[in-house]
């Protein structure tokens, strides 16, 4: 037998779970903005996806040190690396979304959603932009025993050579693959692709001439090319770079609208409140404004950027679609 309240009970208790309701909803966006307004009130973790000492790591803890400084709290940078980012990025996209957890990505974030069959998260769902930060260019550098001084001349010799020519990378479905599959795309050429494990050993091999040539991050290449055991034809950049001023474009040199580059960023949990996002986003512009910031970058070779966290979106979600077709046409898929 069923039992209910007198009528005027049951308006007063429905009343009164009204009244409860629109409390909360109202206290939500305030109890977010206190929130945000205390935050940081403890360390924040800022995960790097790849291994220590690498150009996303260096560049990471320039950064890292910074914010620390800024927010009067300690930035602890925790390696994740494996799976080509993907492991760390999974662990950020399932963290807390309280601001305390923040994944310093890179491009391969845009990357991952095409080469692999199984993803235990989704970028655009899981994890929320806050800004772009920098971007470490890729160059294209050849052996110098390659009888070519610029792009045009190595693309007539390597078409000479009748598909002999092979280039290297950091791995299958790795930004440095790519760039050179688009690069030997557009320019006609028939080349071997030969996948390694991280970029070093890509280019002990170039030096060592068991390659003909690669693009690789130009923190990589640069020491190769400065005591002349590389030879630098172009960077893939929109722009010139400040490293290697005189070194043109891909796209001056006969391709038009070519860029690509091993860009980064920040992201949090999906679900993090905006004040929270908003605020490290004015922290790491901030950061990424200060000389002793922009020397380090520079001696990385990483060029500093900006956005807001809806710009970053908005570049990634581009990204994302433009990666894809690329990753279809090489044919690559990984576990």
């Amino acid at each position: 037998m069923e039992h209910s309240l007198p009528l005027p009970a049951a308006r007063r208790h429905l009343l009164a779970l009204a009244a409860a309701m629109l409390a909360t909803a109202l206290a939500g966006p305030a109890a977010q903005a206190q929130g945000a307004a205390a935050w940081p009130a403890k360390p924040i973790t800022l995960i790097v996806p790849f291994p220590p000492g690498g150009p996303t790591d260096l560049v990471a803890r320039v950064l890292g040190q910074q914010l620390s400084e800024q927010l009067g709290q300690p930035v602890i940078v925790d390696n994740r690396p494996g799976a080509n980012g993907n492991i760390g990025n999974g662990m950020v996209a399932k963290a807390a979304p309280d601001g305390y957890t923040v994944l310093y990505n890179t491009s391969s974030i845009a990357l991952s959603p095409a080469l692999y069959k199984h993803m235990t998260y989704d970028v655009q769902r899981d994890l929320a932009p806050v800004a772009l930060t920098a971007v470490v260019p890729l160059a294209l550098v050849v052996h110098p025993s390659v009888p070519a001084s610029n792009v045009k001349e190595f693309i007539a010799y390597a078409k000479a050579q009748g598909g002999k020519l092979s280039y290297g990378s950091a791995g299958n479905g790795n930004v440095t693959h790519l760039t050179a599959f688009q690069f030997v795309r557009n320019a006609g050429i028939d080349a071997v692709h030969v996948p390694y494990r991280g970029s070093a050993p890509a280019d002990v091999d170039l030096v060592a001439g068991q390659i003909s040539f690669l693009t690789d991050t130009i923190n990589s290449v640069a020491p190769f090319v400065r005591d002349k055991r590389l030879k630098i034809l172009a960077v893939t950049t929109a722009k010139r770079i400040s490293l290697f001023p005189d070194v043109p474009t891909l796209a001056e040199s006969g391709m038009p609208g070519f860029e690509a580059g091993a860009w980064q960023g920040v992201m949090v949990p999906a679900g993090t409140p905006r004040p929270i996002i908003n605020r490290l986003n004015t922290e790491i512009l901030k950061a990424l404004k200060t000389p002793a910031v922009l020397e380090k970058l520079a001696l990385q070779g990483a060029e500093p950027l900006s956005s807001t966290p809806d710009e970053y979106g908005t570049y990634l979600k581009a990204e994302l679609a433009r990666w894809a077709g690329v990753v279809k046409a090489t044919g690559v898929t990984l576990e």
